[in-house]
């Protein structure tokens, strides 16, 4: 097509500079150089913010590209398209022509298009002998070619940004979810006046969040409820390294040696029948052991036994409070609770205390409860029953309820671990027979 590189408007539009160096740029453009007009056109509809063109505008272009016979765009089979008003309208789902006019001048001024006038402001096309077109007035595309790679890092840079807002908005849902339940735990601990304080923070900052901010706003957001989590999070392991050292205490407390060489009572009372076994992992039984082998703590076998009710039976530690079932006997009744442990596994009983602490705190079970089994069970077999709950969670209606009842049978000495670790263990087995 022979044409001049500039083209001034026709009728009372004027001559700017800005039209002027458009169209001087779609000049500049490679006569080799082609791209598919329809990738080039998402491209532009996903970088139409850096643009500066509406939804409508880009109707438009998209109509106008729908007159282009080939599927590239190419310098060398002409730019040119000159469809009337009316099929433009037509195209566009009935636009109207006032409407269409606008937009098609929002694309000029952008640079997408420019204005190929004729004498008589008519938009038509003169055809060689052969068919060909010679020479065409209307809208000329070459800026869409010439801009084509400014279109396509236009568009990455948007997908990025919109992809790192994305990645913000999600550690930032994450976050407000950890504060939120790190909230309700050291509430439900130690609803101490730090706490509220923890709490008033992070009201303030959620406060009047708005969906759609700069995002830099959201990443100074991030940032502060990120140090609020960390904060929460060193309280409750301050907490959690307090109980673990009272559980140590607690359990030191227990392992006492009688130096009377003529006491009468052995320094443990021995579990009854109906109160379960005293396995050999009990650190317990091998002092009572050796201190049975040595001749200075043997026992008067002519005292007779102590009653249960009696009034220095009661005065001794409940039977129950020691270590009853071996670890890994507890750990193949009860897999569930190696979940809830430190980093996901269960190693020894201070990782089984800490896991049962937070499925007391996902079972919904009053820390009086729990302390009060605690108190009466003792740490470790306290923290084996929640891991016999936790294993039957969906066929107990209250798990509170249930340790509350299984503690007070504890205290009458009309309970014991071993039935109901067995009772789970055997529910396990794949080859169990099926009761008829």
């Amino acid at each position: 097509m022979e044409r001049g590189s500039v083209t001034t408007p026709f009728g009372r539009r004027a001559m700017t500079l800005g039209m002027l160096a458009r169209q001087i740029a779609a000049g500049d453009t490679p006569p080799k150089q082609s791209v598919d007009k329809w990738k080039l056109f998402r491209m532009i509809c996903e970088a139409k913010s850096e643009i500066g063109v509406s939804d409508r505008s880009l109707a438009v272009l998209n109509a106008l590209l729908s007159f282009y016979p080939n599927a590239e765009l190419s310098s060398e089979s002409g730019l040119v398209v000159f469809p009337s008003n009316t099929q433009l309208s037509l195209r566009t789902h009935g636009m109207a022509g006032t409407t269409l006019r606008r937009h098609l001048a929002c694309l000029v001024e952008a640079g997408l298009i420019v204005r190929r006038d004729s004498p008589n402001g008519k938009r038509y096309a003169r055809k060689s002998r052969n068919g060909a077109i010679g020479e065409a007035f209307g809208f000329d595309l070459a800026p869409l070619l010439a801009r084509a790679e400014e279109f396509r890092a236009a568009a990455a840079k948007l997908a990025a940004e919109q992809q790192h807002l994305r990645l913000v908005r999600e550690r930032l849902s994450l976050c407000r979810r950890d504060i939120t339940k790190l909230l309700e735990l050291s509430l439900e601990i130690n609803p101490d006046a730090d706490c509220q304080a923890f709490e008033s923070e992070f009201q303030q900052l959620i406060a009047g969040l708005p969906r759609k901010a700069p995002i830099g706003f959201f990443e100074a957001l991030l940032h502060k409820l990120a140090k609020l989590r960390d904060d929460l999070t060193n309280r409750l392991e301050i907490l959690l390294n307090s109980q673990k050292t009272a559980t140590n205490d607690h359990q030191n407390g227990w392992h006492k040696q009688n130096s009377d060489p003529d006491s009468k009572f052995e320094s443990e009372p021995g579990l009854g029948k109906d109160q379960g076994i005293c396995l050999a992992d009990d650190p317990c039984q091998t002092d009572r052991a050796t201190a049975s082998s040595h001749p200075h703590h043997q026992r008067h076998h002519k005292d007779p036994p102590l009653a249960l009710n009696s009034s220095i039976a009661s005065a001794e530690p409940i039977e129950c409070s020691r270590r009853q079932i071996p670890l890994p006997a507890v750990l193949q009744a009860c897999p569930q609770i190696a979940d809830y442990g430190p980093s996901g596994r269960v190693a020894n009983w201070r990782d089984l205390m800490t896991a049962a602490i937070v499925v007391r705190t996902m079972l919904d079970v009053s820390a009086d409860a729990y302390e009060d089994a605690c108190s009466v069970l003792g740490y470790e077999n306290a923290a084996t029953v929640m891991a016999c709950i936790l294993e039957r969670a969906d066929q107990i209606n209250s798990p509170g309820g249930y340790l509350r009842d299984l503690t007070r049978r504890a205290r009458q000495r009309a309970f014991s671990l071993a039935p109901m670790i067995g009772a789970l263990s055997h529910a396990r087995r794949p080859s169990a027979p099926i009761a008829r």
